[in-house]
């Protein structure tokens, strides 16, 4: 009674117009729901307050028993939460094993169980971590969604890398064409100068 909060026994009990010696009373089924929202497990918490199965659905069933069939559904779902962290818990903490030598145990190891890891992760992130059938993957979907917006990613990088590329590519053009420029006024320059020069010289003049 002590591991549920008390909005799982805010609940309408049946009540039984003449109840007999075995009935289940509003106060076994209250035990039963904060039995059920810790564990998870019907039977067990039909033990717990000595009813069979049969009539705990017989009573689920009956008119006016809505609010114990309510309350009966909202603890199978927090005890089967109560069962996903202790599962989650042991898988990423891990399970100590014992090492045995001779019939004596020698050292211990922590085993972790990383198929119940990923079991967990896919029923509790499917979008993430679960199976995706092709046919569910339309606008909308987050995997969808997840994947478009990498690929659009992705095609900005690579149309900045081509831009890149193709500006490089124009700047090298430019420099080799300056080159070019330069040498052949280079060329032309030293013409003109031998030119000059030949034309000033005496020893090749006439007479």
């Amino acid at each position: 009674m002590d591991l549920v909060d008390e909005g799982v026994l805010d609940f309408a009990p049946y009540v039984h117009v003449a109840p007999r010696r075995n009935s289940i009373t509003p106060d076994k089924q209250r035990q039963f729901i904060a039995t059920l929202a810790a564990t998870g497990i019907v039977s067990q918490a039909a033990r717990a307050i000595g009813a069979s199965m049969e009539a705990l659905y017989k009573l689920r069933h009956r008119e006016g028993a809505e609010g114990f069939a309510a309350a009966w559904d909202a603890a199978v779902e927090r005890g089967y939460a109560r069962l996903e962290d202790c599962a989650l818990e042991r898988a990423i903490a891990g399970e100590v094993r014992p090492v045995v030598s001779r019939g004596k145990v020698v050292a211990t190891w922590t085993h972790h169980n990383t198929g119940l890891l990923m079991f967990l992760l896919r029923a509790r992130r499917p979008e993430k971590y679960g199976a995706v059938k092709l046919g569910d993957l339309r606008e909308g979907h987050p995997v969808y969604e997840a994947l478009k917006a990498k690929w659009a990613a992705e095609r900005q990088v690579e149309d900045f890398a081509r831009t890149e590329e193709v500006r490089a590519s124009l700047h090298a053009r430019l420099l080799a064409m300056r080159d070019e420029v330069l040498a052949a006024r280079a060329l032309g320059s030293g013409a003109g100068d031998e030119a000059s020069t030949g034309a000033d010289d005496p020893s090749t003049g006439s007479g």
